[in-house]
């Protein structure tokens, strides 16, 4: 429970507000199907409700896009992947 979040270091269940509440964990979801404001965006990374910067590291970060979901030669490799594993 601890590697999850639930649980502090001593066993203490962590407080509630450190979690979204199911309208605050979906409001970004219901932002992007539905909103006139980010009509034609695509291909960006959004969290509460704003575009996510990029993380300076993904072992340091807690929030952000990291930078190799962003490498269109990353994309590529795992779009060529998906469709051959999919053939097989």
């Amino acid at each position: 429970m601890r590697a999850f979040g639930v649980l502090d270091e001593a066993g203490n269940r962590v407080p509630l507000d450190y979690y979204k509440t199911p309208e605050q964990g979906a409001s970004t979801s219901v932002l992007l199907a539905a909103s006139p404001l980010v009509e034609g965006v695509t291909g960006r990374y959004f969290e509460d409700n704003q575009e996510a910067e990029v993380a300076p590291a993904p072992a340091e970060a807690e929030a952000g896009v990291a930078p190799h979901a962003l490498d269109p030669a990353a994309a590529e490799r795992l779009w060529t992947y998906s469709e051959q594993a999919l053939a097989a």
